[in-house]
């Protein structure tokens, strides 16, 4: 059998975030992307994937308010802090904000135009703002609570504002009159949700008193009340032309309904508590469809704070109705079809917005394209990787989901096993999304399972009643209703703490626990007769593997070490240490000779056995203190997942070979970008010279550059012909390499060629616009500082240099020499003159003859007279050579 080349690194994909903790969102006019409130922050997210697009940083209060202008081009945003922000999409930067209200502003609404925005407060005022000037236009008073909910007519001839309170009021405002026209007093609740027909004439409002109001626009009356019998949160009204109305419209003409009235019938939704859709025609007030069960995930049946819908709103361009679960999920619903004589909601999509900690995952499938992964709550829920999409809830137990299993039988079918703090453990379909066996039977939290490797007709189950139980699935059937009573065909007392990890051998013959008594055992199955027990372990054992090919099996331990042992004789035969923090889960890779672990200081490791090396680490989860709980890796593709306390799960997939085509692409370039630039340089291209050596990051062939053009007068032109072509983060990697280059005396002449360059180039406004600017020159100041007291002090010994060789006569100052020519012959120096011939008629011979006798008699003098006098001889003729050369 070949050998399987090693992984050598992991490319993490964020596949599931958390991006919507509960409150406001908003839907893009094109529903492409979806504007959520995630704790302080605001999250802008992909409606087809659930992937973030961007992430507009908050001001560390809560946010309690978001609207999308009609051409999202802008986002208008509020928090607790009262501040009212203006975001550009396109840059993500805040343009304008404001404060108006005394207290939290509740909602927000944009009109048609885009140009003006309503604001809701909990100060019981509605304000006006223009969105350009930033300025209130309208201020309206009259409620006596709190403002919940508000809109602008729909028709922008029709300058109409409407605003529901908890005061159990709807006002209707008149932006020309600048006053309230209509105090609407049919609710005995909160008004939650308001909604205008399709024609304009009527307004509809939902509230908490389990009632909708339908009111004339004309007059202001109301024409209707709706019992709906529960606690309403949101009210969306279907237009005529929608795929909703169409099939309605076909029911009713099946049904034989005739209509009763000439008024048009208003077709509208609503959503409430009991988490359930219903479609009520306004004729006759009946409800023409009811969802006959929830696809809300409920928490227990006595919880009813963890149900039901908060909001709903219908998606543009047909693509359908948007309802908002109470557990921060987001569900599509694409068509309402009839068949059967019945209508049916489909449900197409499933977007969780919050997970809280994820403890557990498994991949799912003949393909493995489907990921089942257990949070903090009673239900499994399983996501399609293509869409990260939640594609179906698995629900039944009554207490937290701390493991799961996968396996797909002999037969085909695939199958998930689940332990809960409810002393359980269910199996369940995936196929038919049902559970159709039940295991009771442990005393504690079933905190570990795993199923048959080979034959794949039992699994076994650990619990903190420090026991281990086999079940056998034998006497399923394919048709099941109900689920069975799972039997155990084996139970022993295996541990003296709780049971943290099981593992099944890939041959069924052993089975391996883990557990907080620090220690792993091996049992031979299906007897559960004990083989060894595994001892070395400083803290509890978290996880345990077989691997896949040798007679061993990898524990992972609280002491943040993992060993592998010898299942013969029990003796540890590798620890590995690199892990700061317990490690939690451990994975064999690459036919058993490579694993990947996971732990508690948020880490993820990829390990070589043979060479006990480390080869990689990845700190792709966000929080430091976070622990990495779930770890599963694929059984075909070996692609990772894991997640953590986070509410993260990411996606690994290995780019060995795509990281070596990548660097060899990378090199290939590299070869034929060098020989463009040896090619600029014989033909004296410097502006193109210095961008290839840009692009291919050598500072050391810039400084070549750079240092030749220093050194010739006429590349002045390509010097700024080369730096105006650069851009602003070329402009900082320059100047990066030039605080290097600064820094060195060598280099430092060239360094400041350069900066002089640019900043004769460059503005300060763009100079200061370069990212990191104040540290690069905080780097550059000291040392040109230095440069140039250095340069002060070599100039400064330049004079004394001169000094000293005009007092040795050596040299004459300029300014000596200048006037000999111009002053007149004194009398000494004309009798000085008739005694020896001029400088003109003294050849050089007799300079040379006569120098060395004046040297000798100025040796032999001994008084002062004459040796001065021979200086000043010395010192005359001298000059006058010099003069005459």
């Amino acid at each position: 059998m070949a050998s399987m080349a090693l992984k050598k690194n992991y490319r993490c994909t964020p596949a599931l975030q958390q991006f919507y903790t509960g409150g406001p969102f908003a839907v893009a006019s094109d529903g492409s992307f979806i504007v959520c409130a995630c704790d302080d922050a605001i999250k802008i997210v992909e409606s087809s994937n659930a992937s973030i697009r961007s992430v507009i940083e908050g001001d560390s209060q809560a946010v309690t308010a978001l609207a999308l202008s009609p051409d999202d081009r802008l986002l208008f945003s509020a928090s607790h802090s009262r501040q009212i922000r203006v975001w550009e999409l396109s840059s993500l930067k805040c343009i304008r904000s404001w404060k108006g209200h005394e207290g939290p502003v509740m909602g927000m609404a944009c009109d048609a135009s885009g140009g003006v925005l309503a604001t809701a407060g909990a100060d019981r005022k509605v304000l006006v703002w223009d969105v350009d000037g930033g300025y209130c236009t309208h201020y309206f008073k009259g409620h006596k609570g709190v403002v919940t909910s508000i809109m602008f007519h729909p028709d922008v001839t029709r300058l109409l504002l409407f605003s529901g309170s908890d005061d159990s009021t709807v006002r209707v405002w008149d932006l020309m009159s600048k006053k309230c026209v209509a105090t609407l007093e049919r609710h005995f609740s909160a008004v939650t949700s308001l909604a205008v027909s399709e024609d304009g004439g009527t307004l509809l409002s939902a509230g908490r008193d389990k009632v909708v109001n339908l009111w004339h626009l004309h007059d202001y009356s109301c024409k209707m009340t709706v019992p709906t019998y529960e606690v309403l949160e949101g009210i969306c009204v279907l237009h005529s032309k929608s795929p909703f109305a169409s099939t309605l419209d076909s029911y009713k003409r099946q049904k034989g309904r005739k209509k009763k009235s000439e008024s048009p019938a208003i077709y509208f939704i609503t959503v409430g508590e009991r988490g359930i859709i219903r479609i009520w025609n306004s004729e006759g007030a009946v409800c023409l469809f009811e969802q006959q069960s929830s696809d809300v995930t409920i928490s227990s049946d006595s919880d009813d704070s963890r149900r039901g819908f908060t909001a709903a709103t219908i998606l543009p361009s047909d693509q359908g109705l948007l309802c908002v679960t109470v557990d921060q999920q987001f569900l599509f619903y694409s068509t309402l079809t009839y068949s059967d004589e019945m209508l049916k909601l489909i449900l197409s999509k499933r977007l969780v917005g919050y997970n809280e900690e994820i403890v557990d995952m498994k991949f799912l499938g003949e393909d493995e394209q489907f990921l089942a992964v257990a949070t903090n709550l009673e239900q499994v829920q399983v996501y399609d990787l293509a869409s990260m999409s939640c594609s179906y809830v698995l629900s039944g137990h009554t207490g937290i989901v701390l493991c799961l299993d996968t396996c797909i039988s002999s037969s085909g079918r695939t199958f998930v096993v689940t332990g809960s703090k409810d002393n359980s453990v269910r199996l369940w379909e995936s196929e038919s999304r049902c559970c159709i066996g039940v295991g009771t039977g442990h005393t504690g939290a079933v905190g570990a399972v795993a199923f048959s490797k080979k034959s794949r007709n039992f699994f076994v189950s650990g619990s903190s009643d420090r026991t281990l139980k086999v079940w056998s699935l034998d006497g399923l059937s394919q048709d099941t209703e109900q689920p069975i009573s799972l039997k155990a065909k084996a139970i022993v007392a295996a541990h003296d703490k709780d049971i943290n990890s099981l593992a099944v051998a890939p041959n069924d013959s052993l089975v391996c626990s883990g557990s907080q008594d620090r220690t792993a055992c091996v049992w031979r199955l299906p007897d559960l007769v004990s083989v060894v027990v595994l001892k070395g372990h400083k803290r509890g054992v978290w996880s345990v593997e077989f691997s896949p090919v040798d007679q061993c099996v990898m524990t992972a331990s609280g002491d943040k070490t993992i060993k592998i042992w010898a299942i013969s004789d029990g003796s540890c035969l590798k620890t590995f240490e690199g892990h700061t923090s317990s490690v939690l889960r451990a994975s064999f890779l690459t036919r058993g000779t490579q694993f990947v672990s996971c732990g508690a200081d948020g880490l993820v490791k990829l390990w070589t056995i043979k060479t006990n090396e480390c080869i990689a680490t990845y700190d792709q989860h966000e929080d430091k203190f976070m622990q990495v709980w779930a770890l599963t890796v694929g059984k075909k593709t070996e692609i990772l997942a894991t997640g953590g306390s986070d509410a993260v799960v990411n996606l690994w997939h290995d780019s060995t070979v795509s990281d070596k085509e990548e660097a060899f692409r990378k090199e290939e370039e590299g070869v034929l970008k060098g020989q463009e630039l040896e090619n600029a340089l014989s033909d004296a291209d410097y502006t193109k010279a210095i961008q290839i050596a840009f692009e291919l990051r050598r500072p050391r062939k810039l400084f070549e550059l750079f240092s030749e053009l220093s050194r010739k007068r006429e590349a002045a032109d390509q010097i700024v012909k080369a730096l105006h072509a650069l851009g602003k983060e070329e402009f900082r990697l320059l100047l990066e390499y030039v605080r290097e280059w600064n820094s060195k005396p060598k280099l430092c002449h060239v360094a400041q060629f350069v900066l002089f360059r640019v900043f004769s180039i460059l503005p300060p406004t763009e100079i200061n616009e370069i990212r990191g600017i104040g540290e690069l020159l905080e780097g550059l100041i000291p040392y040109s500082q230095r440069h140039s007291s250095r340069i002060d002090r070599l100039i400064r010994g330049t004079y004394l240099l001169d000094y000293t060789l005009t007092g040795m006569s050596v040299i004459e100052p300029e300014t000596d020499a200048g006037k000999i020519k111009d002053e007149p012959e004194t009398p000494l120096e004309a009798k000085d003159s008739g005694d020896r011939p001029s400088p003109e008629n003294v050849d050089d011979d007799e300079v040379k003859e006569k120098t060395p006798s004046k040297k000798r008699k100025s040796h032999k003098a001994k008084d002062g007279g004459p040796q001065k006098k021979a200086k000043e001889t010395a010192y005359t003729k001298i000059s006058a050579v010099s003069l005459q050369a």
